[in-house]
């Protein structure tokens, strides 16, 4: 999909520990049954991880709220024709 999983929605919360860059984020999957579910929260993991004077990396996934197209931004909406 040309649109990234923040413009999606997948993203809930990002936290930034202030003393050490620890990163904690909440994110989702469109479904539970999402083919990539096992790969995604590994696959943002590492990239924080090579963010430079990024601290330890957690990342936490849940399905509560659910997401919906209504967690899309408006751009990214406008990219998939979800109008």
């Amino acid at each position: 999909i040309p649109v990234d999983i923040y413009e999606l929605g997948l993203i809930y919360k990002v936290d930034v520990n202030d003393e050490n860059r620890d990163v904690t984020v909440d994110m989702t999957l469109t479904a539970p049954a999402c083919p990539v579910a096992g790969e995604m929260p590994v696959m943002v993991k590492t990239a924080l991880e090579g963010v430079e004077g990024v601290g330890a990396v957690t990342v936490n996934m849940t399905f509560d709220p659910p997401w919906t197209p209504d967690n899309m931004s408006e751009s990214a909406k406008l990219e998939l024709n979800m109008f």
